[in-house]
């Protein structure tokens, strides 16, 4: 079974995502900010990661950092409220080697086509 550790501050955006993806057979973790989610990582091993940049305490950014120190081969997905090219800390996720992006607010559909591409390589 895929594994999906969610990874945001916002409690109601990590529920939304993970009753989404539980609806469709998927095992999911969430993880209410950097630091939880380092903890969840080692443990739980997912199949790809949904995180956050915007975060109180350690930011996405940050937990992407750690996340490829531990684990390169785990696709992680960043969750933006900007535009890739109007954020200059999306670069950064890039040269980090993230997967890919998703705007906030989540489109379902959206969400869902990229979480199946990288599945499913």
């Amino acid at each position: 079974m895929q594994k999906l550790l969610i990874v945001d501050d916002e409690l109601d955006v990590q529920e939304f995502a993970a009753n989404f993806f539980r609806k469709r057979k998927f095992e999911v973790v969430t993880a209410g900010g950097g630091q939880q989610a380092l903890e969840l990582l080692e443990k739980e091993r997912p199949s790809l990661i949904l995180l956050d940049i915007k975060m109180n305490g350690m930011d996405g950014i940050e937990t992407l950092a750690h996340i490829r120190e531990r684990a390169k081969e785990i696709p992680v997905v960043m969750v933006t409220g900007k535009k890739p090219e109007e954020d200059e800390s999306c670069k950064r996720c890039t040269d980090l080697g993230i997967s890919g992006y998703i705007h906030k607010p989540l489109q379902l559909d959206e969400l869902e086509r990229i979480v199946l591409s990288l599945l499913t390589k």
